[in-house]
């Protein structure tokens, strides 16, 4: 299989990540500024403790290391975390780093982590889209750094694309809000609540238009990602997340109270329907998500719309990355 290396490889989402392409049967080089403890390492995997912003360490950790794969993940993960020229200039700069150095290289396959928070939902002078479900192509709108940077992470791999042609494979997605395995079981998310308390309570999904992924089917995407990259154009976007909402009430319904004027728009989104369509992820890479909070929660909340059917059409969105 494929030597990897992932970025961020500590992170809520990189861990998942690190292991389930381990899983798979790839052998991984685990980079982040804070190392995992050693027995929590899967087998197959490689830790490497490095800042990725020091000049020349990704070029230098990379020809070490020599992957056929670069998956990257660092990033100040969280909105508002740190002051926003400061999540500017560290997103920004660690996406370059990291694909500058990976092309040079002339590493085959480079992916970046993007967002949905490109799309600019939930500005303070308002947003509304011109549909639902949102998809690749609804116009980006960012309103904060965070989600700049973000779109930018995915511009310069389109800049790299449109320069080296085929001869190097580059990708984007934009992973919803991130639920990680451990959260299922009642550990705190991103936010500092639990999955249960987001479904008791619509005002703290709203703010991510309902929507989450569980990392491990992340994970299973960038496997699948990475299988296919050769056989579709490149500098490809791809949203990932679950198949269906995290709410127990259907979005037509409930995203009129959170998101003034959408009434109409939100109309279709009956039943488990979600805010974002992942079709592009099903009809170009073959890629479904296997996982729902219906599935994983611990301790589940019944559901009160009219359909408990999950559906494949699309989904979702988070307030990080």
């Amino acid at each position: 299989m494929s030597r990897i290396f992932v970025t961020g490889g500590s992170g809520r989402l990189g861990r998942s990540v690190v292991a389930g392409l381990a899983e798979k049967g790839h052998h991984v080089i685990s980079v982040d500024r804070d190392a995992v403890p050693a027995d929590q390492l899967p087998a197959g995997v490689v830790q490497e403790t490095a800042d990725l912003l020091a000049p020349g360490e990704a070029l230098r950790l990379l020809r070490e290391t020599m992957p056929d794969a670069v998956i990257h993940l660092a990033a100040i993960a969280v909105p508002f975390s740190a002051p926003e020229d400061v999540i500017f200039a560290t997103n920004t700069r660690l996406a370059y780093a990291v694909v500058s150095a990976a092309t040079e290289l002339g590493v085959g396959k480079i992916v970046t982590a993007s967002s949905p928070t490109v799309l600019g939902y939930g500005s303070p002078a308002g947003w509304l889209p011109a549909s639902f479900p949102l998809d690749e192509r609804t116009p980006p709108k960012p309103w904060n750094a965070y989600a700049l940077s973000k779109l930018i992470a995915e511009q310069t791999v389109q800049m790299f694309a449109a320069a080296q042609g085929e001869r190097i494979r580059y990708a984007a997605f934009r992973p919803c809000y991130v639920i990680s395995p451990e959260e299922w079981e009642g550990a705190p998310t991103q936010q500092g609540h639990t999955v249960a308390e987001r479904l008791t309570d619509p005002a703290l999904s709203a703010p991510a238009l309902f929507n989450y992924v569980d990392a491990r089917d992340v994970a299973d995407f960038l496997d699948v990602l990475l299988r296919k990259m050769d056989s579709i154009p490149n500098g490809e976007t791809f949203f990932v997340g679950a198949a269906d909402a995290l709410a127990t009430t259907p979005l037509a319904e409930l995203m009129p109270r959170f998101l003034p004027g959408s009434a109409e728009l939100c109309s279709g989104l009956t039943g488990a329907a979600p805010a974002f369509s992942i079709d592009k992820a099903h009809d170009m890479l073959g890629w479904q998500p296997k996982r729902s909070w219906r599935t994983e929660l611990k301790t589940p909340t019944p559901y009160d719309g009219t359909s408990a059917a999950l559906v494949t059409a699309g989904t979702g969105s988070k307030e990080t990355s």
